[in-house]
């Protein structure tokens, strides 16, 4: 019986090794695309999100434990997607909004005006480290962190497309 449990413990501990290398693997080449109604659709990877100009934002989970995220403000994204920000949001531009969807089907809508610095304070990150470590497996590589929400509800993880939507 010894022998048996020894081999088990070998192989669980071999493949919790090659699980973890895949997923590193995966961080390195995963990616989000920013289309719908911009001017230029964009593929951002996470070595493109290490080059922008980033922000530390402080989030509380579920359980009430306050955590540091970093990473770039969704309005700096959509921008350099071309969508309509800053003194171009007026108009039928209000009309629009965000839709940001996860890998297991989950969305959140925000307004394109209430990620716009120009109409809010509020900080809403496209995030992929918390308290200074990559993301979580569960909850990465990409997350959406919205600072002053009261419940976390819109802070969507996984996060695999963000796509800009005209109201009709």
């Amino acid at each position: 019986m010894k022998k048996y449990t020894s081999a088990i413990i070998l192989f669980l501990f071999l493949t919790a090794g090659k699980v973890s290398s895949l997923n590193a693997q995966e961080k390195q080449l995963a990616s989000i695309k920013i289309s719908g109604a911009v001017a230029k659709p964009i593929t951002i990877s996470a070595a493109d999100l290490n080059k922008m100009a980033r922000i530390d934002v402080s989030r509380k989970d579920k359980n009430d434990k306050a955590h540091q995220f970093s990473g770039v403000l969704l309005s700096v994204l959509l921008a350099n997607s071309g969508a309509n920000t800053e003194k171009a949001l007026h108009g039928e531009n209000l009309a629009k909004y965000v839709v940001v969807e996860a890998v297991d089907g989950y969305k959140v809508v925000f307004s394109l005006a209430e990620l716009d610095p120009d109409f809010s304070d509020n900080k809403i990150v496209l995030a992929d480290t918390m308290d200074s470590a990559a993301l979580a497996v569960g909850d990465g590589p990409f997350k959406i962190i919205v600072q002053n929400d009261k419940r976390p509800a819109r802070c969507i993880k996984q996060v695999k497309s963000i796509r800009v939507v005209s109201a009709k």
